[in-house]
Order: structure tokens, then sequence, then C-alpha cells
């Protein structure tokens, strides 16, 4: 059991039988009446996302789950199969429990499988990942001082914005979290 007010971003709690990611927590003390938290709680059997709102001090149950690095294989349809780095073993995962993480899925990429009683609950891509710039408009020269960017399209469908001098064929790591470009990658 924990406090609601130990929510966190990224925890699993379990509410009405049902499991929940905490997709977004803050902590809100109104000039009237008691402190509360604001969450947005995304289903992990549906994927759909709720606002729910906790009173401070309200008692909730932390799921143990296990994390385990899987490599993803090969899609049909809304099927996902990665392999686990440890046992081999083929995992399937369902698109709802891909989340957002479906943006940075490439060929061979790394993810975290999150178990509950040796059930797959979700899939999470790592931190930062590294990804081919498959289109990329070219920037106006002379333009540089303004710190403009531009969109470009990663291997994956994804588009993000990135500084002008970024090109097509450049690999770009990017954090997952906020789906924002970090750097470019010398290839190695």
């Amino acid at each position: 059991m924990i406090s609601s007010n130990d929510i966190r971003s990224g925890m699993v709690i379990e509410l009405n039988g049902t499991l929940f990611e905490v997709v977004f927590a803050e902590h809100c003390k109104p000039g009237k009446g008691s402190a509360f938290v604001r969450t947005q709680l995304r289903n992990l059997d549906t994927g759909a996302i709720i606002d729910h709102k906790f009173r401070a001090g309200e008692k909730l149950e932390l799921v143990k789950l296990e994390e385990r690095r899987a490599q993803f294989l090969y899609s049909e349809g809304e099927n996902y199969y990665f392999m686990d780095e440890e046992t081999f073993e083929q995992v399937l995962v369902k698109v709802n429990q891909l989340g957002d993480g479906i943006k940075f899925l490439s060929t061979d990429a790394v993810f975290i499988i999150v178990y509950r009683d040796k059930t797959p609950l979700m899939a999470k891509p790592p931190i930062f990942i590294n990804l081919r710039v498959e289109k990329a408009e070219p920037g106006v020269k002379g333009d540089t001082q303004s710190g403009a960017t531009k969109p470009v399209v990663m291997e994956t469908g994804y588009t993000l914005q990135v500084p002008l001098f970024i090109e097509e064929g450049d690999i770009l790591k990017i954090d997952t979290r906020t789906g924002e470009y970090v750097e470019r990658v010398k290839d190695s």
C-alpha cells in the first residue's frame, strides 16, 4: 500500500480491480478545501486514458511488476512479437500495450517488457533511442541565427522538429519520454 502523495509517473496501480499506469500526476493544494492529487491513468487492458483525482493521503495498491529486456522481431496486424534477451522466448505484445512507444519501434529495437505473474502488461521503449532520418527537407541557407527547426520523418514514420543542419540518413538520439531531438549520433 502506498499513499496517494507518493504517486509518480510510470507507476502501476490497481484501482477497482483494474490495472492502470500513471501517465501524469500533479499534487494540488487549493486555497480552500483539502489537498488532492490530479492524475491521468492509462488502462493497461484497453489503453484508454482517464482523468482521476485522489484525496491527499488516500491509500492505493501498488502492483509488483517484473521488467525484462526484449528485442523487437516482427509484427502481424495488431500483434507485435519480441524476443526475451535472457530466455530467447517469443513474447506477444498487443498494440494497446505499446502505447506511445509504437512511434519508436524499429527493426531490432530493444524495449522493456513489463510483466505481472508472467503475463506481459506493457512494452516501454528505452529512455533514449537512435533512429535514422528517412525524409528531411533542406534547411534554408542563412537562417541559422534564430535557432530555427524543421520537421523530419524518422524510419518509424514518427515526425519531429530538429535543427536545420540535420539531413536524410543522419542518425538521431531521441528522448522517448518527450519525443524530442537530443543530438545527432556519429556513424560507427
